[in-house]
């Protein structure tokens, strides 16, 4: 679906600089993947409607309540990463599924709580590779090579946003000090 090759997209290059876009594109993410096991009959855009609702509701909640947004994104990011990651694979999760969801969502989580504006590019990163190649669904070799290779040029491009970002601040505070 060309919605998950765009949000990933911007979750891949833009998600630690706008940790409100990180937080209402995980929502969009698994409201997306989980609308249809709830709403069978339902036709695809009542799929895309609510997982629209869902990214807007975590973008709000990024604003108002940050911490408990971003923590919140952080669980649900780093659960979906090792499902994803586990499936492509060729892990049969069986019942096991929800609960490797929970240890990724507990991992996600700690990661965003401890490291949080690393945590934000490799989860947003994770997030945004793995959307882009579930979408795609190139088959093998490429369905975990183009994940695997987005992930890495998210990083490197968030990184060095980091780094312009800290310039910028830093030329700003030298010439108060004029």
């Amino acid at each position: 679906m060309w919605i998950n090759v765009l949000v990933g997209t911007a979750l891949l290059l833009l998600g630690r600089k706008l940790f409100w876009l990180f937080v209402a594109g995980v929502g969009f993410m698994v409201a997306i993947n989980l609308a249809p096991r709830f709403f069978e009959a339902q036709e695809e855009w009542v799929s895309l409607l609510i997982a629209l609702g869902a990214g807007l509701i975590g973008a709000l909640l990024a604003v108002f309540l940050q911490k408990l947004a971003v923590g919140l994104a952080g669980f649900l990011a780093g659960g979906y990463v090792l499902v994803n990651v586990l499936e492509l694979l060729d892990f049969d999760l069986g019942t096991w599924e929800t609960g490797l969801y929970i240890v990724g969502g507990i991992i996600g989580a700690g990661l965003v709580a401890g490291l949080f504006e690393w945590a934000l590019i490799i989860l947003s990163s994770l997030t945004g590779a793995s959307m882009i190649g579930q979408a795609l669904d190139l088959g093998r070799p490429m369905s975990v090579l183009l994940p695997m290779f987005a992930f890495i040029i998210g990083v490197v491009i968030q990184t060095s946003m980091k780094g312009d970002m800290r310039q910028r601040k830093s030329r700003r505070e030298r010439e108060r000090e004029w």
